[in-house]
């Protein structure tokens, strides 16, 4: 382990929220889940700039890889989550199967989603490689980590656009959401716009 790794992990262990909805969602069994984007990188804004854990979070976004890609399947997961927790979890935590994304994405984004093969694959084509970190709590108690661009740019509060895919149509949208709540982020914006 890496020491950002390391640190990542301690950050987490120490984010009460974070940790019941690790602890709560590792007792449900879902395959190949990991707790990604928000839940994640705001916990680590939040202990480099001294905020108090939870600041700014909005909800906690939880992936799972389930080869049924009817909604039907996936809302008998969303509803089972739901059921193991009490407000305000219950409602803050949003569940989707990775292997549906494709199915809705455009549409909802206006922009193609090419089929996923596994959860840890989506983090690759998050909006900003600081957003693209993953964690799972392991039978062990481990915390296992995901990061395709490495932990950088999470812990140095630095905003660029994936490298990996073209400008995401909400880049404006999700730099003026985080800076609102984290103004000592630092932007790179995109080189052009084109």
């Amino acid at each position: 382990m890496s020491d950002l790794e390391t640190r990542l992990a301690g950050i987490v262990r120490a984010d009460p929220g974070l940790m019941h909805v690790l602890t709560t969602v590792r007792g449900l069994g879902l395959n190949d889940w990991r707790v990604f984007s928000g839940a994640v990188y705001q916990s680590v804004w939040n202990a480099v700039t001294g905020r108090p854990a939870g600041y700014g979070r909005k909800d906690y976004d939880l992936g799972y890889f389930d080869p049924d890609v009817s909604w039907d399947a996936e809302d008998v997961v969303i509803k089972r989550v739901a059921a193991a927790f009490d407000e305000p979890f219950r409602t803050d935590v949003e569940v989707r199967n990775q292997a549906r994304v494709h199915i809705w994405f455009p549409d909802r984004f206006g922009e193609p989603y090419e089929a996923l093969t596994g959860t840890d694959e989506a983090l690759a084509r998050f909006v900003a490689p600081a957003f693209a970190v993953g964690v799972r709590l392991e039978a062990d108690d481990t915390i296992s980590i995901a990061a395709p661009f490495g932990l950088e740019d999470v812990f140095s509060m630095t905003l660029r656009p994936n490298p990996d895919r073209p400008l995401a149509k909400g880049w404006d949208k999700a730099v003026a959401s985080a800076r609102a709540r984290w103004p000592e982020i630092q932007v790179i914006e995109p080189a052009s716009r084109g």
